[in-house]
């Protein structure tokens, strides 16, 4: 007697029509996996250390971006003062709302820490935000190694002790406008800044018979230099054509105290501005420098 399968040519497809289908599930949930677990391991492989010179607030905060990055495997805090130092700090510090978002994303609680509110302004002294910044790097260690390293100063005789094993990718310097930690990297004080399609200098004077009082900050936009006499005229029409050339704006910004006064100059034309062509690209570092920025510093060192 011959067995004749009773199935039809409909369930035959259907049921070669579901194998097809779980075997593609099976393969595409085998690739995500895969995929998953290398992208993984070159993420973890891929991880920096990082070493930050200066416990402010400014320091801690990178300190808290780049622990909540993913991307640090070793992280390592500088700071000359030591705690008691660092803490008793009597001068205050204000947050602006847009701060205050930028904070609470990284973990900050305000309901904790002491301070008041003011027109969506958080005020509070500078030890009690640096101590609670402290206290929330304090509990990342179990997922970065983070070394906090108070009491110890930024010099050439710290970086000699370092093994080349333990020289970090990324070192960030936020010792304030008195610090000498560029010095030690061999950074001048003269440098350019290029960040967010803007590009610019900082400059910083002190002056030792004024005390540190803060001063209101002072900013002017649209501000526009003769740099005929380097080889650019930004006024010139281009040739062949009938609309004028664009002429670039720069933005500046002075602030500080009376003894520390800092300006900072920044253009935000897009990068293929005249202007901007001319400053990436010129030989010549007095024009970078030295010229606008130093000649219209002397010119608000009275403020």
């Amino acid at each position: 007697m011959i067995a004749v399968s009773a199935e039809s040519p409909v369930d035959q497809y259907r049921t070669l029509a579901y194998d097809t289908a779980l075997s593609t599930l099976l393969a595409v949930l085998v690739y995500v996996v895969l995929k998953v677990s290398l992208d993984g391991i070159r993420q973890w492989r891929a991880r920096i250390s990082v070493l930050i010179v200066g416990s402010g607030p400014i320091g801690l905060t990178a300190a808290l971006v780049a622990v909540r990055s993913g991307k640090v495997l070793k992280l390592t805090l500088l700071d000359e003062r030591y705690r008691s130092a660092l803490l008793c700090r009597p001068q205050q510090i204000a947050l602006d709302p847009r701060s205050v978002r930028f904070l609470l994303d990284l973990g900050v609680d305000f309901d904790n820490m002491e301070g008041c509110w003011l027109n969506e302004h958080f005020f509070t002294k500078i030890g009690v935000f640096q101590e609670y910044l402290l206290s929330i790097l304090e509990q990342k260690k179990q997922k970065v190694d983070v070394k906090v390293r108070l009491g110890t100063k930024f010099s050439e005789e710290y970086l000699r002790k370092m093994s080349r094993a333990e020289w970090p990718r990324v070192i960030v310097v936020a010792d304030g406008s008195c610090g000498d930690s560029c010095s030690v990297l061999g950074i001048s004080s003269d440098y350019i800044v290029e960040s967010c399609r803007a590009y610019g200098a900082n400059a910083t004077i002190e002056r030792l018979d004024q005390r540190q009082v803060p001063t209101p900050e002072i900013r002017a936009h649209s501000l526009y230099f003769d740099l005929s006499a380097y080889g650019i005229d930004t006024v010139k029409e281009p040739r062949n054509s009938c609309q004028p050339a664009a002429k670039p704006g720069f933005h500046l910004k002075i602030y500080g105290t009376f003894r520390n006064r800092c300006m900072a100059l920044a253009c935000t034309s897009e990068a293929d501005s005249k202007m901007m062509h001319f400053l990436r690209h010129t030989a010549n570092s007095s024009v970078r420098h030295h010229n606008p920025s130093m000649h219209l510093f002397d010119n608000f060192i009275c403020f």
